[in-house]
């Protein structure tokens, strides 16, 4: 339902014209992934790529691609914190702030005060890998840590959670894709 509700919201803003029927599910070692110059990880701190994976992604990455890690939180930073390495070995995973391009590439985040949905004492973190780890490089992943801007974008029409953040969770999606396909 995350992707469907997104991707309704990006073909009323006229960005392009998007896929809102279903979903595009790929393996990061699926060719046809080359296609799509945004990718979206769902819980990476379960993630354990196979070898194959890992050099599609790695792959994927050098060719522009743009990719969205999402949803995990406490202790399953540790897990993406290992497989990261295998893919990027020599990446930096740095802290971003608001003034960061990504969080202004459509609409103007001022603020990265986002609780975890479902987990209100945990605040999220923003963070990010940057081509040959230069900041003024383009951005290639960011990450959202103690977040999980998908149960937001998924739930926001049910009522359970605050208007204004899945509407900040769409802000931060939108920026995501606008970015991706610029940058």
């Amino acid at each position: 339902a995350m992707e469907r509700n997104l991707m309704r919201l990006v073909r009323e803003i006229r960005l392009i014209d998007a896929h809102a029927a279903g979903s595009n599910i790929h393996t990061l070692d699926d060719p046809a992934l080359l296609a799509y110059p945004v990718a979206y990880v769902s819980e990476p701190g379960y993630w354990i790529p196979s070898e194959a994976e890992v050099e599609g992604l790695r792959t994927y990455l050098a060719k522009g691609g743009f990719i969205i890690f999402d949803d995990f939180m406490r202790r399953e930073w540790w897990n993406f914190e290992q497989q990261m390495p295998r893919v990027l070995p020599n990446a930096k995973i740095e802290r971003l702030d608001a003034c960061h391009p990504v969080f202004v590439s459509f609409f103007h985040i001022a603020s990265l005060d986002m609780p975890y949905p479902h987990a209100a004492r945990l605040q999220a973190e923003f963070f990010g890998i940057h081509e040959d780890n230069d900041p003024s490089r383009r951005l290639i992943a960011v990450i959202n840590y103690n977040n999980d801007i998908g149960d937001y974008m998924e739930w926001s029409g049910s009522g359970w959670l605050p208007v204004n953040l899945t509407n900040d969770a769409y802000k931060l999606a939108v920026n995501y894709i606008v970015y991706g396909m610029t940058h």
